[in-house]
């Protein structure tokens, strides 16, 4: 019979227990923008000579800076203000779309520093050519964060489709099945960056990484769950429920662009009938006001001036798309019972239209009676927030959370010293 007092794991020793506390001094600050010695030390729960030792060595190892003197209001000597530097550890994030690229890198405190971002038709174009594009602009992008001193300590891709394990399992509107994206794309930008070091790269789903940046940067503080929609060529989803992601038992939760709307509708690329995004996607939108649906962003641009001029078609086909919107979120809003429906990507210039329609059929379908159109529970994404950014903020939150570890990495790659290291 086991013995119930063994450790379920090693006992932690000082260095240990040091890594863990300069993480949550850096946390303190990162959470809050600015604080005191006096405050991280009441923040975490630990002493002010212990607080003042590890934010010495998140200085020297430039994750922090301070600045001035704060007066708090209470007796004791005024303390300097501790912020996340604007040079040094950063995020790389890549938003890959069937129609774009996009390419941000943001620093410690999660602003957007360097963009570049392409309009590309990817559909019909190999993986690894869309990837190589890919890493072209990012290659592009770290120069130029480069001369604002800022070093990124990964690469995060924000794809469509189902993506686990650094594959996209399936993305029927590029034509992906079973791609290796994260290899892909890192030799891709090894390739392009000889004899520098090869940043680490992850991926994700780019619904949920602009999920991710809303919840983050969106100012929907008091609002932490939440269903996100990401209008694209495709409709993406994603579920934040008190504040974290909900990714399902295999990583592929959110698929609400195959939910079925209409049994016996249209052929959808992913072999179904009558999908959400066969109405609501932007080829149905640009198709039901006679545009040309491939005419991509430019299009869509169109589709809302015709809609602002008053044009008939236009908005009728918003009014359309935004009543099966409407019908396929209410069913979600039953199920999930979240706190607000977010409209994000295509979706946010378009809200006078879709809006509407949309939340006129939440009021009628979700039985909790909260959904009165009107009650602001559908907004419009903020302008604050995307998946390039939030893939890029992945990185710079997992630094938050390893210091220790990042200055190690970073002294590998270097050779030069680093006082972060335990």
């Amino acid at each position: 019979m086991k013995n119930t007092l063994d450790p379920l794991e090693p006992k932690a020793d000082k260095a240990t227990v040091r890594r863990h506390n300069l993480s949550l001094v850096l946390r303190a600050v990162h959470d809050e923008g600015e604080a005191t010695r006096a405050a991280v030390a009441a923040r975490v729960g630990l002493t002010r000579a212990a607080v003042s030792s590890l934010v010495e060595q998140l200085l020297a190892s430039g994750f922090l800076t301070e600045r001035g003197k704060t007066f708090s209001g209470q007796a004791g000597r005024p303390g300097t203000a501790l912020r996340v530097a604007r040079t040094g550890p950063a995020g790389l994030g890549v938003e890959i779309n069937i129609d774009y690229v996009s390419v941000c890198v943001v620093d410690l405190a999660g602003t957007d520093r360097v963009r570049l971002t392409e309009h590309l038709d990817n559909r019909g174009v190999p993986a690894a050519d869309v990837l190589g594009r890919a890493a072209r602009i990012a290659a592009r992008t770290l120069e130029s964060a480069a001369e604002q001193e800022l070093c990124p300590a990964g690469a995060r891709l924000a794809l469509p489709g189902l993506v686990s394990g650094g594959t996209v399992r399936q993305a029927p509107n590029l034509g992906w099945n079973r791609v290796a994206a994260e290899g892909l794309f890192g030799q891709a930008l090894c390739a392009l960056r000889p004899g520098r070091p090869a940043l680490p790269v992850g991926s994700d789903n780019e619904a949920n990484a602009a999920a991710l940046a809303e919840l983050w940067f969106g100012g929907l503080e008091r609002v932490r769950s939440f269903l996100y929609l990401s209008g694209e060529i495709g409709v993406g989803g994603a579920l934040v429920v008190d504040g974290e992601l909900m990714r399902g038992a295999h990583g592929f939760a959110g698929e609400i662009g195959h939910v079925v709307a209409d049994a016996e509708g249209p052929e959808c690329r992913c072999g179904s009938r009558g999908c959400l995004e066969q109405y609501a996607g932007q080829a149905a939108l640009l198709r039901g006001a006679g545009i040309d649906e491939s005419a991509g962003l430019p299009g869509v641009a169109e589709l809302e001036a015709r809609a602002r001029a008053g044009d008939g078609r236009a908005v009728a086909a918003l009014e359309r798309a935004g009543r099966m919107l409407g019908q396929v979120v209410s069913g979600a809003v039953n199920l999930l019972d979240p706190d607000a429906v977010v409209l994000g990507g295509i979706y946010r210039p378009l809200m006078p239209w879709l809006g509407p329609a949309a939340d006129r059929e939440l009021s009628r379908r979700v039985v909790s009676g909260l959904w009165a159109a009107g009650s602001g529970r559908l907004r419009a994404s903020s302008s604050s927030g995307d998946a390039a950014r939030g893939a890029a903020a992945l990185v710079v939150r997992e630094v938050v959370a390893d210091p220790a570890g990042y200055a190690e990495r970073a002294e590998g790659w270097s050779g030069t010293a680093h006082a972060g290291r335990t």
